[in-house]
C-alpha cells in the first residue's frame, strides 16, 4: 500500500515504511533467489527436466519472485533514501514490480492447468502443451505489460509534463483510481480461478484414480499446503487493492501486517512449488553432490 506524500501529510511514517520494506524484500530477494540459482542450475544441467513444461514454467515462476523481490528493494530504498528521483522513474520501477507481481500469479495459474491437462488428459495433452507452450506464455506477458502500460497512461493523463518529470524524494505512484482498482481485482480472480478449477478437476481425478485415499499422505499434504501459500498470496493482495491508499495509524499496521504476510509467502514459494517436488530432490541431490566431489578432487589435486 503505497500512500502519497499529497495525500497524507506522514512523511516521517512513510519513510519507516519505506526502510520496513526495502529491508523485508532485500531479505526475501536473498533467500528466493539463492533457492532459484540452485534450482535453475539443476534443470539446465538434466537433459530430462529441461524437455519437461512444468520445469520451464517453474524457473519462470521463479524468476518472476527475485525480480519483483528485487525490484522492491529498488522502489523502496528510493523512498526511504530521499532519493529524489523523477516521477517517470519511480513509476517506470514501480510499473515493472507490479508487472513482474502479476506474472507470479499467472505462472501459478499455468502451472496448474499444465498440472491437470498432465493428470486429467495424459495422452491428449503432451502434443497440445509442447505447441504451444511459449505462444501461450508470451501471450500472457503481453497482456500483463499492454494492460499496466494503458493503467498508467489512464490514470497518468492528470499531471502535466513537468509534473512527471519533476523530482519528488518520497518517490510517489498512481494506480489508486477506481478503474485500475477494478482491473486489478479482475486479473487477480482471473488466474485464481483458473487455479481453482484445476485443482479441483485435480482433486476429482486423484480421487477416482485413488491418488488421494489415506494411504497418500504426500498428495494430500501437497493440495493443502498449494491452497494455504495461494490465500497467503492472495488475501492480503485482496486487502490492498480494496482499500487503496490510505492514511491513518490503523492503515498504517494493516499495512505492514499485511506485507509481511506476503513476503513470508513470496519468501517460501521457492521450496513449496520447488523443493517439495520429489524429482527435483533427487536431482538436486546427485547435482550437489557432482559438485562437492568435483571439488574435492580439484582441491586434492592442488593448484594447476
Amino acid at each position: 500500500m503505497n500512500v502519497s506524500s499529497e495525500r497524507c501529510n506522514i512523511s516521517d511514517w512513510l519513510r519507516l515504511e519505506a526502510t520496513v520494506k526495502a529491508s523485508v524484500y532485500l531479505v526475501t530477494f536473498s533467500f528466493a533467489t539463492f533457492i532459484t540459482v540452485i534450482i535453475i542450475a539443476t534443470v539446465l544441467q538434466n537433459s530430462k527436466l529441461r524437455r519437461k513444461v512444468r520445469y520451464l514454467l517453474l524457473c519462470h515462476h521463479l524468476l518472476c519472485i527475485s525480480s519483483y523481490c528485487g525490484l522492491g528493494v529498488l522502489f523502496q530504498g528510493m523512498r526511504a533514501v530521499l532519493a529524489n528521483s523523477p516521477v517517470l522513474m519511480c513509476w517506470l520501477v514501480f510499473g515493472a514490480q507490479l508487472s513482474v507481481g502479476e506474472g507470479i500469479l499467472v505462472t501459478l495459474a499455468l502451472m496448474a492447468v499444465n498440472a491437470c491437462l498432465a493428470i486429467c488428459w495424459p495422452l491428449k495433452s503432451l502434443s497440445f502443451v509442447d505447441l504451444f507452450k511459449y505462444k501461450i506464455l508470451a501471450g500472457a506477458w503481453l497482456i500483463i505489460i499492454l494492460k499496466n502500460a494503458c493503467l498508467f497512461l489512464i490514470e497518468g493523463t492528470n499531471p502535466t509534463q513537468v509534473a512527471v518529470l519533476k523530482s519528488e524524494p518520497l518517490c510517489p505512484v498512481i494506480l489508486n483510481g477506481v478503474p485500475a482498482r477494478a482491473i486489478g481485482m479482475v486479473f487477480l480472480f482471473l488466474p485464481l480461478s483458473i487455479i481453482l478449477i484445476s485443482y479441483s478437476l485435480i482433486y476429482k481425478e486423484g480421487k477416482r484414480a485413488g491418488h488421494f485415499n489415506r494411504s497418500n499422505v504426500k498428495a494430500r499434504k501437497t493440495v493443502l499446503i498449494h491452497l494455504l501459500q495461494l490465500a497467503l498470496h492472495v488475501i492480503p493482495t485482496l486487502i490492498f487493492i480494496g482499500l487503496g491508499k490510505m492514511c491513518g495509524e490503523f492503515f498504517f499496521a494493516l499495512n505492514l501486517v499485511l506485507f509481511g504476510v506476503f513476503a513470508f509467502a513470496q519468501c517460501f514459494n521457492p521450496l513449496i512449488y520447488g523443493l517439495w517436488n520429489r524429482e527435483l530432490q533427487s536431482k538436486l541431490c546427485h547435482w550437489m553432490c557432482y559438485q562437492l566431489w568435483c571439488g574435492h578432487t580439484v582441491t586434492s589435486r592442488g593448484p594447476v
